[in-house]
């Protein structure tokens, strides 16, 4: 275990130490286990036969695998057993820390069958009420709850996941947002108008212009709106992979801060919302003149009916983790690419199954532009992840052999679509101006950690990094060599359109560099359940389903056929924040 997990261990020991309890009686023990995004070592302290705590220093995702952790440690502890119930979304993390806590009983030469007991839940009602129900706990769906509150009402809140969160919780969290006091201080120029037209010519003018013009619009309000609930943004605005200009605001936490925030909002408020986790959605309940008044679900075998006497809001998410699907309907931009279990996914696997599409078919709405499937090229090869995804400036695309191939600022289908033509593999090299220590924090690992796993590789020198990634070192020097004449002006835009574009683009000139291997992975689907800009459901003759409103990316028709980079969390924020008061309305 790394040297901060043994002085936690220690801090610890020494609190129970502290007390009238024996320092003799409390020991450790210790085993390292894979879990979902990298090794994990498990520390159990036992006390007189039981378990006292359960320490990790995993690298896991803040609020699916961290959530996990956190949650099942405090109920073993609690009851003393092993048999608790694997976190819905988190069922890796789970088994995996589950599995550290036996073999570390079985060190102990505790009797495993003393930590076997099965703890009760406590049983639902037949049906809940409330003016509002949400179905999925995501960033839109956390969104409307959050505006409900503020509007005076009540919500239940249906996730079918163990916790809230959803895909928002694993994704970068970058904000597109027209902000002139950020902007302004960088010395860049922008407007709704600008980030309007750079929408619609992201989308390649498929957008619905109503619906992209109220993104941009409400975009910068609700982004102060979210900085009211405590979520921070940086002091600077950058272009996010895709996203096409400087204005992507850096949420602090990344998506799980938005997922933070807005849940410790809803918290304050158990009068105003209860969340029913562990719950799935199976069909939407109307009256008998057509109105959606709730939802039916399933937890845990029971069928639970929630009624909403104002409103039902569909904010599941998108359908990327769901292969067989989203294959049958890539008939798009990516036809000619196999969109198979061999591509990966960033999303959240059971957070992005297409479950809110099926609801609303249901009731008779209309599902557009099922072919608009966006890929990132930042996946982790084989699981697609992007936790060692090096977002932001100062890197550049490179074949295997270490040949430059892309404009690096291009939109992400051109992204995709050039490194696919290239074999769909590819390293994103980057030297210390980047990772300014093996200490520096990338997503959810460090330069250092992305090494020992095999995730990224060093070297002092360009030829030393070239032997150890197989690149041709005159090829690598030269890529190097063609971005550095761009960025220090010797050029001014490269043979593939890249020029300087920020103050902070700097010249590669030194080692360490760095090299990551990437791939291509499902990152969005922009077709979804048609909506007005009240964030209302249409059927198929265009008119509004009464009682049904939905966010997010289970909604179609505000990004085209491809989403500019910053602007899914700006969506899922703007429209989950508009359904909430347009349902109460």
């Amino acid at each position: 275990m790394n040297s901060k997990a043994f002085q936690l261990t220690a801090a610890v020991a020494a609190l129970l130490a502290a007390g009238s309890v024996n320092a003799e009686a409390n020991k450790v023990f210790s085993y390292t286990v894979q879990a979902h995004n990298a090794p994990m070592t498990v520390d159990v302290i036992m006390k007189d036969g039981k378990i006292a705590n359960i320490l990790t220093d995993s690298r896991e995702s803040s609020g699916v695998g961290k959530f996990a952790i956190a949650d099942l440690s405090k109920k073993m502890i609690r009851n003393q057993t092993v048999n608790v119930d694997n976190i819905t979304g988190a069922s890796v993390t789970s088994m995996a820390l589950k599995y550290a806590v036996k073999k570390n009983l079985e060190q102990a030469g505790a009797d495993l069958s003393k930590f076997q007991s099965k703890i009760a839940k406590a049983p639902l009602n037949d049906s809940y009420k409330s003016e509002v129900v949400i179905v999925g706990g995501g960033g839109a769906g956390l969104a409307a709850a959050a505006s409900v509150i503020e509007a005076g009402g009540t919500a239940v809140i249906v996730e079918k996941l163990g916790y809230l969160g959803g895909s928002t919780a694993v994704s970068g969290g970058g904000y597109n947002a027209v902000d002139p006091e950020r902007q302004n201080r960088q010395g860049v120029t922008d407007s709704i108008e600008k980030h309007y037209q750079d929408t619609m010519r992201g989308g390649h003018n498929k957008n619905n212009p109503e619906l992209a013009k109220r993104l941009v619009e409400e975009a910068p309000g609700t982004m102060h709106w979210l900085e009211g609930k405590g979520l921070g943004f940086g002091p600077k605005v950058h272009t996010i992979v895709g996203g096409l200009y400087q204005r992507g605001h850096a949420a602090q936490g990344g998506g799980f801060g938005y997922v933070n925030a807005l849940s410790r909002f809803i918290k304050a408020y158990p009068d105003k919302v209860k969340v029913f986790t562990d719950t799935q959605a199976v069909s939407l309940i109307k009256d008998e003149q057509g109105r959606v008044i709730g939802v039916e679900g399933k937890n845990d075998g029971k069928t639970v009916k929630f009624f909403a006497s104002k409103g039902v809001i569909i904010a599941t998410g998108g359908f990327g983790s769901n292969v067989d699907f989203r294959q049958a309907k890539n008939t798009g931009v990516w036809k000619e690419v196999k969109l198979d279990k061999d591509i990966p996914c960033t999303n959240n696997f059971k957070a992005s199954q297409g479950d809110g599409l099926k609801l609303a078919e249901q009731v008779g709405a209309n599902i557009i532009d099922l072919d608009d499937i966006q890929l990132h090229p930042g996946g982790t090869p084989k699981t697609g992840i992007m936790s060692s995804w090096p977002s932001g400036r100062n890197r550049i695309f490179l074949t295997p052999q270490g040949d430059r191939f892309v404009n690096e600022d291009a939109a992400r289908d051109t992204l995709c679509k050039a490194i696919f033509k290239e074999g769909g593999k590819y390293w994103i090299v980057s030297n210390h101006v980047k990772y300014p220590s093996l200490d520096y924090q990338s997503k959810n690992l460090t330069i250092g950690e992305m090494i020992k796993l095999g995730q990224a590789f060093s070297g002092n020198t360009v030829e030393e990094l070239a032997s150890k990634t197989g690149m041709d070192p005159k090829k690598l020097k030269a890529a190097i060599q063609s971005y550095n004449d761009a960025v220090t002006g010797k050029v001014k835009e490269d043979s593939f359109g890249f020029k300087k574009s920020t103050k902070d683009d700097q010249p590669m000139t030194e080692g360490p560099y760095y090299a990551t291997p990437m791939v291509p992975a499902v990152h969005h689907t922009m077709g979804g359940i048609q909506i007005n800009t009240n964030a209302q459901v249409l059927d198929k003759n265009g008119k509004v389903i009464p009682g049904l409103f939905a966010a997010g990316e289970v909604t179609g028709g505000v990004h085209g056929s491809n989403r500019v980079g910053g602007n899914g969390i700006a969506d899922a924020m703007v429209y989950g924040r508009i359904s909430g008061q347009s349902a109460l309305k």
